[in-house]
């Protein structure tokens, strides 16, 4: 029997082998994937918070329910003395300071701004619906001109 050649159009680089198709994947099943049960795994549950949940000051300012403001130190006062206070703050789930550590600031109004933030309270801040403890800086400002 003569061989016969097919015209280029038909002849296809990638279909050398009877029933595949061209764009077909080397080593393949011929005629798709199967009719084979699909096997769907289950989403994995969210972890829960392990610790405070890390929140920006901006955002924890705004959940402030009650305290008092900061006292002047008189000695700071009379040395003229102003500038801001950093304090880092770990607020419970119900809102209230549970610790409290100076980070920066001038010594002299350091025990003001703890003292005043200690009385703080805030509304629970909430992470999924749930309330949890709260990772964040607080900014004490003390300026002699009171703005």
């Amino acid at each position: 029997m003569p061989l016969r050649l097919l015209p280029p159009r038909l002849a296809s680089p990638v279909c050398r082998v009877a029933g595949g198709s061209a764009g077909g994947v080397l080593g393949g099943m011929m005629g798709g994937a199967g009719t084979g049960p699909v096997i769907v795994a289950a989403a994995p549950k969210p972890k829960p918070p392990t610790g405070p949940a890390r929140i920006s000051s901006g955002v924890v300012s705004g959940l402030k329910t009650s305290g008092s403001q900061p006292v002047y130190p008189p000695i700071a006062r009379a040395a003229h003395m102003q500038g801001q206070v950093t304090l880092h703050a770990i607020i419970s789930k119900t809102g209230s300071i549970e610790s409290l550590t100076a980070v920066s600031g001038p010594e002299m109004l350091k025990g003001a701004a703890l003292d005043a933030v200690k009385t703080w309270h805030y509304k629970p801040y909430l992470l999924n619906g749930e309330p949890t403890e709260v990772d964040t800086t607080v900014i004490v400002n003390f300026n002699l001109n009171g703005g």
